[in-house]
């Protein structure tokens, strides 16, 4: 990865908030839902994602900053200060900058631990680097010191948002999803899943490439805009038409619900201005569905009721409004 600060466009000085504010921006422009036929933008997401969360870990940032790691978390190599662990420096023939050729760098790295080509601190010694431990990719004698490359570092993380509708989370249902990679997994939803919750894919996220695990998939599930349940809290509110005579004379009805629809029966003479409530009927079971009537006229006019209306208005007049 690159650098994660340069991946975000923000200082080195930015505060949490300042990455989070960075990050959602970039994501809303990058997000496969919006850019589903552009690999291009799958991987930048996948970037962004990588960085954001690199940044947000306290430590990773922090030793990223003090120069011990690079931005894929893998430690990197201090420099060798230009002499040998015993204050001599090595100035033969050929030695570059320093006094050392690459060869001389080498054998005095190895030294140090006992390893081929040098005698080291202990020659008789079987060193922590004995076994074939190569300095420049961390591999071979399982060196844990400082400098050495984990052998199975964990893949980094990534972030996905999974936006689903009211009755998918109601019902706990699996719903597709669709990675920044393009790959589609189906993810079952936990029940009485809320808007906002992290869901954790074990294995989804980005390959190691030191033979360890991959990393995980942090899902967001978001709540989608309904376009008949308004959301409050547990509870949910939903507009009911109904004609004239139903608001004076009474009947039944049919209100939707997440799980189907509900029959509500409306007493001659209801007044519109107040919700009826259906117990039980929210989010989970756990709120309630609040029904708010609204009389619907017929379409096109009608001289009957205007005519009713007209009676009704010069001989039997009532005030609503103070």
């Amino acid at each position: 990865m690159r650098d994660p600060y340069t991946v975000l466009g923000v200082p080195k000085s930015a505060s949490e908030k300042d990455l989070k504010s960075a990050y959602r921006k970039l994501a809303k422009t990058f997000h496969p839902d919006q850019n589903k036929d552009d690999p291009k933008a799958h991987a930048k997401f996948a970037e962004l994602s990588s960085a954001y969360d690199f940044l947000t870990n306290k430590d990773k940032r922090a030793a990223f900053d003090r120069g011990e790691i690079d931005a894929d978390g893998n430690p990197r190599f201090g420099g060798f200060g230009g002499g040998r662990p015993g204050g001599g420096r090595g100035a033969g023939a050929g030695a570059g900058a320093g006094g050392f050729t690459a060869e001389d760098i080498l054998k005095e790295f190895m030294s140090g631990f006992g390893g081929p080509g040098g005698a080291g601190p202990n020659p008789g010694a079987r060193g922590r680097g004995s076994a074939g431990f190569d300095p420049f990719t961390g591999g071979g004698g399982g060196f844990s010191g400082p400098g050495a490359r984990p052998r199975e570092t964990k893949g980094d993380d990534i972030a996905v948002t999974a936006t689903v509708s009211l009755e998918d989370a109601n019902a706990g249902r699996s719903v597709p999803l669709r990675m920044p990679t393009g790959k589609i997994l189906n993810v079952k939803l936990p029940d009485k899943v809320e808007d906002g919750q992290q869901i954790r894919l074990k294995g989804q996220g980005v390959d190691s490439p030191f033979g360890g695990a991959a990393g995980d998939a942090l899902v967001t599930v978001k709540f989608e805009r309904h376009k008949l349940f308004r959301r409050d809290g547990a509870d949910l509110r939903v507009e009911v038409p109904i004609t004239l005579y139903e608001a004076v004379l009474g009947g039944k009805v049919r209100v939707p619900t997440l799980d189907g629809s509900a029959e509500l029966t409306l007493q001659p003479h209801v007044n519109t201005t107040k919700a009826l409530r259906l117990k039980g009927k929210g989010l989970h079971g756990a709120g309630d569905l609040f029904a708010t009537l609204k009389i619907v006229l017929p379409e096109g006019g009608d001289a009957d009721l205007e005519s009713l209306m007209r009676f009704w208005r010069d001989q039997k007049p009532y005030s609503v409004r103070d």
